[in-house]
């Protein structure tokens, strides 16, 4: 790899520990809306953008969603969601490696389905440095599974989409990435397995960043 090496970090589920509240905010979401859905169905979509969540629930479901439906949808979970941002921490080894990622001038960025509205309040737990790209949903045209997220990131970081790693915990993260040619890593930290993110695309996975810290040589990323 070159020295230009860059890595593109998911935010749930990969740098915060915040899957399982975004799952019960849209079960209280759905449930609000007359809509009662397995737990286990809502995780597998967790990393989606809330768009294409919504847009899912219409094959669990015998009959069309209205639009107002879908869109008051969107907006009760980023509510509930609110409700449970002060449960939500960095993951073990987070701060630590963004932090020697800095140290060692790698290019980082944050690249995350959410909206800024829903993951301002996470991004200020892991004390970015002001001159990170931060990628939000709200800075492109569609969400993962689709690259547009990555490659803005890339874009912002001002290097190559062929040298950067895409870090994230969910298939979605990695389909993404495969899409947007860069080399896909996965984390386990947002409850998928091992076997499920090396089908989507990972060619490493680690349990979390405290693990991916420890290895941060197998990524081409050297302290000397």
């Amino acid at each position: 790899m070159s020295q230009q090496t860059a890595l593109v970090f998911d935010l749930d589920g990969t740098l915060v520990d915040s899957v399982y509240q975004h799952v019960l905010a849209w079960r209280e979401a759905l449930h609000e809306v007359g809509i009662e859905l397995s737990v286990w169905k809502i995780h597998r979509r967790i990393g989606m953008s809330g768009g294409l969540f919504a847009q899912g629930l219409l094959r669990e479901m015998d009959h069309p969603m209205e639009q107002s439906i879908f869109e008051r949808l969107q907006n009760l979970h980023a509510e509930y969601y609110k409700q449970k941002s002060d449960q939500v921490v960095p993951l073990p080894g987070a701060k630590e490696l963004l932090s020697r990622l800095t140290e060692l001038k790698i290019p980082w960025a944050i690249a995350t389905s959410g909206r800024m509205k829903s993951a301002g309040a996470t991004l200020e737990t892991l004390e970015i440095p002001e001159n990170v790209p931060v990628v939000t949903r709200d800075l492109v045209p569609y969400a993962k599974p689709n690259p547009d997220l990555f490659l803005e990131a890339v874009r912002q970081l001002g290097v190559d989409v062929t040298d950067t790693i895409v870090v994230g915990d969910s298939v979605w993260d990695l389909l993404a990435a495969r899409r947007a040619r860069t080399l896909g890593v996965g984390l386990l930290s947002g409850g998928y397995g091992q076997e499920e993110l090396e089908r989507a695309g990972a060619y490493r996975v680690y349990e979390d960043p405290a693990e991916l810290l420890r290895h941060l040589d197998e990524l081409g990323v050297r302290s000397t």
